[in-house]
């Protein structure tokens, strides 16, 4: 499975849709919403002539391994009420799956992160437009020896209490309409942080995560002057906890297994209360770094969607779907089911 990260939570109104490697991540709404509806099967036949349907007449399905047993659940719930409609998957890692849908053979591309430039171009330029991106639940919450949401870091002796995503974006990029922030006494601390200058850590700049962070949650502005890129997410992590006065974007990772680091709790907004991403504050659409869970889709703008994915991905926003994502809690993925508010804007979009 690909534990490269790539979400969204950028400038833009929460549940709104930002397709191309949005990384950080995602922009939930929190406002009081009704819980998911039970699922009311509504007829529908599987075109013998799509692309995605096989010789055996199978629906067929490409993407992310990690998602295989909530897969076949779903799968096993859609056939039980649509009966005769079967699946063969193909499940290699969430970077084969805007692959299957640029080439057809994908009835939609379940993937564990958001789809970075580099997944896209080439959809891109066989269609004209991006994909749909329809989230289902989050990609994971903070526990010990698993996988743990993309997070900041800070060295364990900083008293720095949270960020909120703007001031993140001024740290690490440079162009932020509000000006640059360079050295620790900008963002309150005292003693022996006052005068020292932030030192920035990080994934490469080259069309994965790093790109995707920058270009989708740090307003396109580029990496300041300074971002050390480091290939791989333990040295990252390593480098922070060896640097008093450094900082760290990580992506999916058990930095419980490194010590000397602390993970810093993030607003969306300023005045905003913090949040760690624990399982009760990523449920509640409160952790601006939690990562999605997507089903992208092939919809042309302004056509409606095929009948027999839309009406898959009712089944996986209703009660019993998001009851299916919610039973991953303890597995080794940790999906985490949507908040209301996010639900209703991504049933929004198969309208």
């Amino acid at each position: 499975m690909n534990l490269h990260f790539l979400s969204s939570r950028i400038n833009a109104p929460r549940g709104a849709t930002v397709v191309l490697g949005s990384l950080l991540i995602s922009l939930a709404p929190v406002s009081a919403q009704p819980a998911p509806a039970p699922y009311q099967p509504a007829p529908v036949a599987v075109p013998g002539d799509a692309s995605y349907v096989r010789s055996d007449g199978s629906v067929y399905i490409v993407g992310n391994d990690g998602m295989e047993e909530m897969l076949n659940k779903l799968n096993e719930l859609f056939a039980k009420t649509h009966p005769g409609i079967k699946f063969t998957m193909q499940l290699k890692g969430s970077s084969t799956g805007i692959g299957g849908l640029t080439a057809g053979v994908s009835a939609f591309a379940p993937m564990g992160r958001e789809a970075w430039p580099t997944d896209v171009s080439g959809f891109r330029e066989a269609f004209g437009y991006l994909p749909l991106d329809i989230r289902v639940g989050y990609d994971a919450y903070t526990r010990p020896q698993h996988k743990n949401p993309p997070a900041i870091y800070v060295n364990a002796k900083n008293p720095l209490a949270g960020l909120t995503t703007a001031q993140i974006t001024r740290i690490f990029t440079e162009g932020a309409a509000k000006g640059d922030i360079t050295y620790w006494s900008q963002l309150g601390l005292k003693g022996e942080w006052v005068k020292r200058a932030i030192h920035l850590y990080g994934p490469p700049d080259e069309g994965g995560l790093a790109t995707s962070l920058r270009t989708t949650l740090m307003e396109k502005h580029p990496f300041r002057h300074g971002y050390e890129a480091l290939p791989k997410l333990a040295d990252i992590v390593d480098a922070v906890a060896a640097d008093p006065f450094g900082i760290a974007l990580v992506g999916f990772f058990d930095a419980a297994t490194v010590p000397g680091v602390k993970l810093v709790p993030l607003a969306e907004n300023e005045g905003g209360p913090f949040a760690s991403p624990s399982y009760d504050e990523v449920h509640a659409g409160r952790y601006p770094y939690s990562p999605y869970l997507h089903f992208y889709v092939n919809r042309a703008p302004g056509k409606p969607l095929d009948p027999f994915v839309r009406e898959y991905l009712r089944l996986v926003l209703s009660t019993e779907g998001q009851a299916i994502i919610a039973a991953q809690k303890d597995s080794d993925e940790g999906y985490v089911p949507l908040d209301p508010g996010a639900l209703a804007a991504e049933l929004a979009k198969l309208e």
